[in-house]
């Protein structure tokens, strides 16, 4: 099992003031704020040698799933592969405290395969915590920051509530849902930034009289409900896998059982109470400005939008090992609580519910995040950057990666060191970035499968291939993670070399063949060549001695690995070859301070577009939203291509 390092007892710590309340011990990264993005900075940027300060509002609420208690999804599971391929925490933290898992969308192909835990709410934070005490150059700040100390264009600093100041040579906001937080359930609003918590304010304002623009999103969360009320012999139960493979590459723990879920279904009746109470909805009169998450609507929104379905799924998910309290994930809502008990009990299982605490919808500031340069770095503050719902995100996976780009871009920038970016046939991670850099968002921006142009070789089986070494260069990932990492690729290339040159007579194989449905041999057929057939793995051909004695000593993972690079290798070679076509645009470089309006052949909104967000190469400029074909090509001229 991987570890983190023991705290290191010759490491200067601690935070030390004068009488004047000034900070005597200056740090090399603040983090302000300990949701996921947070935690990850402070984990990165500490990793790598940095003395970092993490600063939050209460420390007893580090690493909350402050929505649903699940990691990974549809595209969000490769995220967090990466997050731990770079040697990031989340995906450790997500295996040890998981109570279930499933991989998604095993009837489709491998690049579509999304990991996904269930996991215990309260573990999931202390296990974080424990590994954040445990990362030497850590410390911790219970306190709110509402002001950052900008001298010479560079972020140094940051005043707290308590009027004390921190000094710091970059800085990295993380404030999830909590600028000018509202809460808002059915007629009541009262400030938070998320229930039982205050808001932070103060950063929105001055930031703005910096020059930077802000805008407002909206996300929501269901009630929780208690589990002792639901009557589960009216619900159906989703299991979880037989194998678990969780998110970590390291050998991480898997639990020896599993809690299960369930799923339910609303009704017509369940609808037809839910409109009664939208004349006090926030939603509808208008008290909400800011947009929603387009693929994680409110109930209330989907029986708006989709009139003609008269019924919707439901997921009934216990919280933890060791409580009663569910999460109803797919009832997101801001309606009036006493609409939201009476919809309730009118669904199957739920007739006798109790809730715990009603569900409702929050309303924060944002920063469009083409104010932002790759690396999360802002472009009018020096060494000030941002990550996580600031950026106009929504999810933990989304969250965590930023985080975990912008701690190391941060430690990166203080030590004089290069800033180290992903594109977007290097990882999701990439693809996300990349996104919100060229084309902003006015809706909280959720990843999936469908915006990444190089799925086939962006999947979660491939992550650690794609990223360790890159880590392990910088410092971050161990070389615990890099030798595994070795290990699957000569796996690999074992595999690869003997199934091309093996061959299998017809009375060797025929039997299984037959077993699988497969047309049988009539003559001797090299081994990759049957690994290619869709309905034959290579664990099918084990049977066969030979075979069998190629896969010694290899684990479950490495098999896996090879036969996807076999059975797909076509699909991989095409679209490697598109990725080098984009890298020929990416190594063209374009000025920092190129004056595009002067260029008059361009579109008017290509040289709007390209003004504001200074790409840095063709390739991304060709990825701006506004920015056409025949845009770039005037480009490439100009730069004599």
């Amino acid at each position: 099992m991987f570890h983190v390092k023991h705290l290191n007892q010759n490491v200067p710590r601690g935070t030390f003031f004068n009488g004047n309340k000034k900070m005597v011990n200056k740090y090399d990264v603040i983090v302000v704020g300990a949701g996921h993005a947070g935690c990850e900075a402070a984990a990165a940027a500490a990793n790598l040698g940095s003395k970092v300060l993490l600063i939050t509002m209460n420390m007893q609420n580090i690493a909350q799933m402050s929505c649903n208690p699940a990691m990974g999804g549809v595209a969000k599971g490769q995220i967090v592969r990466e997050i731990d391929a770079m040697g990031g925490y989340s995906g450790i933290v997500s295996d040890l405290s998981m109570i279930q898992f499933r991989m998604l969308n095993k009837s489709k192909g491998p690049a579509m395969w999304s990991p996904r835990t269930q996991n215990d709410r309260m573990l999931f934070a202390q296990t974080w915590r424990e590994y954040l005490e445990k990362t030497p150059n850590v410390d911790f700040w219970q306190d709110s920051v509402n002001n950052i100390i900008v001298e010479g264009g560079k972020a140094c600093g940051v005043i707290t509530l308590m009027g004390i100041t921190l000094k710091s040579r970059s800085v990295i906001i993380t404030s999830g849902t909590f600028l000018n937080g509202i809460i808002h359930i059915g007629e009541k609003q009262f400030g938070g930034g998320r229930i039982g918590e205050k808001a932070a304010t103060g950063i929105t304002e001055q930031l703005v009289n910096l020059g930077f623009n802000s805008d407002r999103l909206k996300t929501g969360t269901p009630p929780r409900l208690d589990g002792r009320s639901i009557d589960y012999t009216k619900v159906t139960v989703q299991d979880g896998d037989d194998e678990i493979i969780g998110f970590s590459y390291t050998n991480t723990p898997k639990p020896k059982e599993q809690r299960n879920c369930w799923i339910t279904y609303t009704n017509q009746d369940v609808h037809d109470i839910l409109k009664t109470g939208f004349d006090r909805s926030p939603m509808y009169t208008g008290r909400i400005e800011g947009s929603g998450p387009r693929y994680c609507p409110s109930i209330e929104d989907k029986i708006n939008r989709f009139a003609d379905k008269d019924r919707h799924q439901l997921f009934i998910e216990p919280e933890g090992w060791n409580t009663v309290e569910i999460y109803l994930n797919g009832f997101s809502t801001s309606l009036p609580e006493d609409v939201q008990q009476k919809a309730l009990q009118l669904i199957p299982g739920l007739e006798n519910v109790k809730m715990f605490r009603p569900g409702y919808a929050i309303e924060y500031d944002y920063f469009p995040p083409t104010q932002l340069k790759h690396t999360l770095e802002t472009k009018l503050i020096q060494n000030l950057f941002f990550a996580g719902q600031i950026n106009g995100t929504t999810g933990y996976e989304e969250a965590a990666c930023q985080g975990l780009m912008a701690g190391i871009n941060a430690h990166q920038a203080v030590f004089e060191k290069e800033s180290v970016i992903l594109s977007r046939a290097d990882a999701y991670i990439g693809v996300l970035i990349d996104d919100l850099i060229n084309k902003g968002t006015d809706e909280p921006y959720r990843m999936f499968t469908s915006r990444a142009e190089y799925r086939m070789i962006l999947r979660q089986d491939n992550a650690d291939i794609r990223l360790t070494e890159l880590s392990n260069k910088l410092g971050l990932a161990s070389d615990e993670r890099l030798n595994l990492m070795t290990k699957k690729q000569n796996a690999h290339s074992k595999v690869k070399q003997a199934f091309s040159e093996m061959k299998l007579e017809p009375e060797e194989i025929n039997k299984v063949l037959t077993s699988k449905n497969s047309a049988e041999l009539t003559q001797r057929q090299k081994v990759s060549q049957l690994v290619l057939r869709p309905n034959i793995t290579i664990n099918d051909l084990k049977t066969v001695q030979k075979v069998n004695d190629v896969l010694v000593d290899m684990t479950d993972e490495e098999i896996l690995y090879a036969e996807t690079e076999i059975k797909y290798e076509t699909y991989i070679q095409k679209e490697l070859e598109l990725v080098d076509k984009m890298k020929r645009l990416e190594e063209q470089m374009l000025p920092e301070n190129f004056e595009y309006n002067k260029l008059k052949s361009l579109s008017i909104e290509a040289r709007e577009k390209l003004t504001k967000i200074k790409p840095r190469t063709l390739g991304q400029a060709g990825r701006i939203s506004g920015v056409s074909p025949s845009d770039i090509s005037v480009l490439m001229v100009y730069m004599g291509r």
